[in-house]
């Protein structure tokens, strides 16, 4: 608070010892730190109580209230970090060491972004938009970014998902961060910025329905493969043959006529060129027996170094298109530094090959048995979490977004869930309908407003058959990118800080005095 000792629990004007108390304020100032986290991290799925996301933004916002800078960074971080090592736990399955690193930088991201904050209630006009950049940070950087347990996710199911065919993803999670200091400024009973802040929420719903969202060209009828298998297990203590039988015979309870058959992200596992092995052969016939193009995702070994992860497109007489992965998951399909990590931890269990980045367009172009062309665009597993693949594809003219994708290796369904989530907002900022495929769960059908259609449970051996709409024409959202909300979130922090010295506002000295009067009241934290 504005004159109360510090996180030290020294005085801050005179840098003695705070008389005896300080630590109770130290543990009570961490303790809201930690529950502000917490609401952020439970807003997400799997558990996906979306409103404790503004009571989370509500309660870090006041504790930025008259803070320090040093005191600033470190409540953020505490935050952010309470909020993140929770809901990235997956990536311990990849890399306990990484995982610690990750989370502790990307709460750092935070923390710093909150120095651009002024203290006092102009705070309030900054903290948005330095949470957009630290989102946006971490969703690119290091090794291209982990854009996961964002705050856009946890509102897939609210309302503010719909505001995504605006502004992606970002916008969303802009809008979060703006009812959050929004319902701040009512506990303040500061009515002048809450009501702004509910004001400029409300013109984003309302352009939200009314911004354009494509239009229907066609239908496409799709049979989507889950061949099932137990959760939790890894291709190196797999048999690759039992996967991909499993997924020919799930494909043979096709009991219809359909255009386009989609088989989940690598479940076929050759060495070498799939066209020199058995399998594409048994393809080929499988296509010819069910009437239909096959989208199999396949991974060839190609050196003792190096693989291939790609989703190729299948018929009676051969391959057809062929889409390689691009962005790869660090530690999970390649190895940054692997020289590096070889040296320190030889043993590490790291992957022994590299996935090889693919280089084209995110487009499939498939062409259905009775001659139709349909361009698709496609997004393999882990690319599904970021905006700019699906959006890449869509302007190449993809009419369905299809999402290959295999989680079984991953402990509990803490990543399938939210992979499910960002497919729900990559169908609203697209206007596209969105297909997942996965072999152990969850595979799904996704409509162009974000509601899942249909969705398989883990582990059982399902065909989803649904009829999706093809589907033309560019939202908002694929014209610009993120960028304008971007250099929105950058703008909104400069005025902040003008404002702060240059016209204290009216409800400074009510802030004050209320804060003087009041140190002691706790914001609600749930």
């Amino acid at each position: 608070m504005p004159d109360s000792p510090d996180d030290t629990g020294d005085d801050p004007a005179t840098g003695t010892p705070a008389a005896p108390g300080g630590g109770r304020r130290r543990a009570a100032v961490a303790g809201r730190c930690v529950t502000a986290g917490a609401c952020l991290g439970l807003a997400l799925p799997p558990w996906g109580w979306w409103p404790l996301a503004f009571v989370g933004i509500a309660v870090w916002d006041l504790l930025l209230e008259g803070a320090r800078p040093i005191e600033r960074f470190r409540r953020s971080w505490l935050v952010a970090a309470a909020w993140l090592f929770p809901s990235m736990v997956w990536i311990a399955a990849l890399t306990p060491p990484g995982y610690l690193f990750v989370c502790a930088v990307f709460a750092a991201y935070f923390g710093v972004a909150t120095l651009a904050v002024p203290p006092g209630p102009w705070r309030r006009l900054a903290l948005p938009g330095a949470i957009v950049v630290a989102e946006l940070a971490r969703w690119s950087v290091p090794l291209s970014g982990i854009p996961l347990s964002t705050l856009a996710m946890g509102q897939a199911d609210a309302p503010l998902a719909q505001t995504a065919r605006l502004g992606n993803a970002i916008l969303v999670s802009g809008l979060v961060a703006i009812v959050g200091v929004g319902l701040s400024a009512a506990w303040r009973r500061q009515w002048r910025p809450a009501g702004l802040a509910a004001g400029l929420v409300a013109v984003a719903l309302v352009l939200a329905a009314a911004a354009p969202r494509g239009e229907a060209v066609g239908t496409l009828d799709i049979a989507v493969v889950q061949g099932g298998g137990e959760q939790g297990t890894r291709a190196s203590n797999t048999d690759e043959r039992l996967v991909f039988e499993a997924h020919v015979d799930a494909s043979r309870q096709i009991d219809q006529p359909v255009d386009v058959i989609l088989w989940p992200e690598n479940v076929v596992s050759v060495e070498g060129r799939l066209v020199d092995n058995p399998e594409q052969g048994e393809l080929e016939a499988l296509s010819a027996e069910l009437g239909a193009p096959i989208i199999a995702g396949s991974t060839e070994g190609i050196t003792d170094t190096d693989f291939l992860n790609a989703s190729v497109v299948h018929t009676p007489d051969g391959q057809g298109d062929r889409y390689d992965k691009e962005l790869r998951v660090p530690f999970g399909e390649y190895v940054p530094f692997r020289s590096l990590f070889d040296s320190i931890a030889p043993n590490a269990g790291l992957p022994a090959r590299d996935a090889v980045a693919g280089t084209g367009d995110a487009v499939l172009d498939v062409t259905t048995l009775d001659g139709t062309e349909v361009p698709l665009a496609v997004v393999i597993s882990w690319e599904v979490f970021f905006t700019d693949r699906a959006r890449e594809g869509v302007q190449e003219g993809g009419e369905v977004l299809v999402n290959p994708t295999n989680g079984s290796s991953y402990w509990l369904t803490q990543i399938q869930t939210q992979q499910v989530a960002s497919s729900r907002l990559r169908g609203i900022e697209t206007g596209r309908w969105v297909v997942q495929a996965a072999p152990t769960g969850f595979s799904a059908v996704v409509t162009p407003d974000g509601e899942v259609a249909v969705r398989t449970a883990v582990s059982e051996r399902r065909v989803l058959i649904e009829t999706v709409e093809r589907r033309t024409g560019l939202t908002w959202a694929t014209r610009l990118g993120q960028l304008p909300v971007a250099m929105l979130g950058l703008v909104a922090i400069a005025p902040a800080w003008l404002l702060a010295r240059r016209r204290p506002a009216a409800d400074d000295v009510t802030a004050t005095a209320g804060g003087a009067a009041d140190r002691s009241a706790t914001p609600p934290t749930s």
